[in-house]
């Protein structure tokens, strides 16, 4: 089986109303692309790093204004819509990093709460609390969309082998990586990293990125990337300019990588040192 699909690169704004004007004609690019799983990036809803700005403005996911905005777009254009993630807050007041898959009626098929906090001290000075602001999600996601076995991931999980293994044990042949990572990190690891996670599950993955300078004076990698099972870039932007890109998945590919390198079957239990 064939699947088109979308990633939609993005420089989301700090306000809501902005970024839904923002990501919502990119989404319907890709759909004219004949794109029928589109992704977006991790923040589609609003990046914002200063938690005391962005904690009052935050809402439930279903009364988030992007949210709800591009829910009534997949229905609209009869297709997946993969919302990367939207900074929401959950029932118990405290905020979630949250993934959301909207199916062509416009409902919300599945949803992912990122698992790993972005909580570290870059070698540029940089730092990062994730936790300070975000309550890590408990559960991996595995769900039928467009004909595939779709693993859901945000960003900072990439680094976390076990998670992909864990979604392509359980059927997983598509995994979304929805992101915004940093300058540093993205120069040094971005593409080694997808090309990892993607061969040692034998997974198409589908990394759509925010890029560019933001309002709030972050600065994301952008270089969206498509890795098909075997290793090998099917698409990428070359840049961090907000943009769409392409590609056509045959899904028959993640079985044939998974005959001939038939490490999720051949792992066996150890010891520790």
């Amino acid at each position: 089986m064939i699947l088109r699909v979308g990633l939609v690169q993005t420089r989301t704004p700090a306000a809501h109303a902005e970024a839904l004007a923002h990501v919502a004609p990119l989404v319907r690019q890709a759909a004219a692309d004949g794109a029928r799983l589109i992704v977006t990036p991790e923040g589609t809803n609003i990046l914002q790093k200063d938690r005391e700005k962005l904690l009052p403005v935050l809402t439930s996911a279903e009364d988030d204004p992007v949210v709800t905005g591009l829910r009534a777009l997949a229905r609209e254009l009869a297709i997946w819509l993969d919302i990367g993630s939207a900074l929401v807050r959950r029932e118990d007041g405290k905020a979630a990093n949250r993934q959301l898959l909207i199916a062509p009626d416009g409902a919300v098929a599945a949803t992912y709460d990122k698992l790993h906090m972005f909580d570290v001290d870059l070698p540029t000075g940089e730092t990062a609390r994730e936790s300070a602001t975000y309550e890590p999600g408990d559960r991996a996601v595995v769900v039928d969309a467009a004909g595939s076995r779709l693993g859901l991931t945000i960003c900072y999980d990439m680094r976390f082998p076990a998670l992909y293994r864990a979604l392509a044990l359980a059927g997983a042949n598509v995994i979304t990586l929805p992101a915004a990572f940093t300058r540093p990190t993205g120069e040094a690891h971005w593409e080694t990293l997808i090309r990892a996670r993607a061969i040692e599950t034998g997974s198409f993955i589908l990394a759509a990125a925010q890029g560019g300078f933001h309002e709030d004076g972050r600065g994301t990698w952008g270089r969206s990337t498509i890795v098909a099972p075997w290793g090998e870039i099917l698409g990428k932007l070359d840049h961090d300019e907000p943009g769409v890109l392409v590609a056509d998945l045959d899904l028959t590919a993640s079985d044939r990588a998974r005959a001939a390198i038939p490490n999720l079957k051949n792992a066996r239990p150890f010891t520790g040192p």
